[in-house]
């Protein structure tokens, strides 16, 4: 079959959905892959895949909604042109624009997997007045694209039953996935760093990932722990809750953090002891599925897509959102009994094993999409 890919960045395509593709051209089928800021070093790589790429303008935090429906009818124009028989989106925007593109197009299936609700839906009394017209418009088409969607798969039970009592879907069309999962042979086991204690977020650059807290759980830890690491990896973002360059810059120099920007995670994760990820809400985080597979344990908030990582007390600690005393006293474990961070790092590659392994969720991915 001919089958659509939509993302919301070229890259995430590469990153979050290669192994699903290299899945499909082994099983016979024909994979567009549609995304904004596609460069020639990604398109050569999904090439290598085998798949093909057809790029588009996006905006991840546009706040104008007549762009926004520009989109829609860019995407019904593409779709119309490759006639594909399944459209496959992922990421919030994609699944609403794409499915409701590929819906006018008259392509025929249409599923959606939504990774994350972002600030449409995580966003309070911080949202200004534009913003807040835009969550009003993007869950009225989250509606509109429900009401002619095959099947919305969700990462995790909280997101789902958010969508289903809010009204945006009916829970027969609804299916949880559980993860992405990643490869275990490709993120195997390293060995803990000798020497001081580090810790790492991986993260875009954004409040809501609980960046500030961990800065300021830094802080606190450094006062009296002057030779313990802080990593921050990960890229400015153009998103409304983006940090800026300037108090980035301004916590290097204050000597609280290292932070080498948007690089390979691999090898950073490799320098670490324990991954930390005090986000508000996610969807699954990849990021520290990652973590978890390189025998890592895991400090993380207790929130939807988040707590499903940790096993308190078991391959990591469970904190309360937005408490940055709460996650340094959680850092403080780790300084205290060093010894946990082996014994717990090794129970975080088990459970990756037994709940991310990519080929098993792949597999799970195909069954709701009918090709299994």
């Amino acid at each position: 079959m001919k089958i659509a890919m939509i993302s919301n960045q070229a890259q995430s395509m590469l990153n979050f959905r290669g192994p699903l593709i290299v899945e499909l051209i082994r099983g016979g089928h024909e994979v567009i892959c549609f995304a904004p800021n596609f460069d020639t070093k990604t398109r050569s790589a999904i090439s290598a895949l085998g798949a093909n790429t057809v790029g588009f303008e996006m905006s991840r935090s546009g706040t104008n909604p007549f762009q926004e429906l520009a989109v829609i009818f860019k995407l019904r124009a593409l779709l119309r042109e490759h006639q594909p028989e399944i459209c496959f989106t992922f990421f919030l925007k994609p699944v609403i624009y794409g499915t409701l593109a590929a819906w006018s197009a008259g392509i025929e299936r249409r599923y959606g997997l939504i990774e994350g609700l972002g600030f449409s839906f995580t966003a309070g009394s911080e949202v200004n007045f534009r913003m807040w017209i835009l969550q009003r418009f993007l869950k009225v088409l989250a509606r509109f694209a429900a009401l002619n969607i095959d099947k919305m798969i969700f990462l995790n039970e909280d997101d789902k039953k958010e969508f289903i009592d809010s009204g945006i879907v009916k829970s027969e069309k609804t299916a949880l996935l559980g993860a992405i999962g990643v490869d275990l042979d490709e993120w195997s086991v390293q060995p803990l760093p000798e020497g001081q204690i580090t810790f790492i977020l991986v993260a875009r650059l954004l409040g809501d990932k609980g960046i500030r807290e961990y800065v300021q759980a830094a802080r606190i830890v450094s006062a009296e722990n002057p030779k313990v690491r802080f990593l921050l990896l990960g890229g400015l973002d153009e998103n409304p809750a983006a940090i800026s360059r300037s108090e980035v810059n301004a916590w290097v120099t204050e000597g609280l953090i290292e932070w080498p920007g948007h690089v390979a995670v691999k090898p950073w994760l490799g320098q670490s002891s324990v991954f930390v990820l005090p986000s508000y809400r996610e969807g699954l985080p990849c990021s520290t599925q990652e973590a978890m597979a390189l025998g890592r344990p895991v400090i993380t908030t207790d929130a939807p897509g988040c707590r499903e990582t940790v096993i308190e007390g078991y391959n990591g600690f469970l904190i309360p959102p937005r408490d940055p005393a709460a996650l340094a006293n959680a850092m403080q474990h780790f300084i205290e009994h060093p010894q946990d961070i082996s014994k717990m790092g090794a129970n975080s590659r088990k459970l990756a094993e037994e709940k991310f392994n990519v080929q098993i969720q792949n597999g799970k991915l195909l069954e709701f999409l009918g090709l299994r």
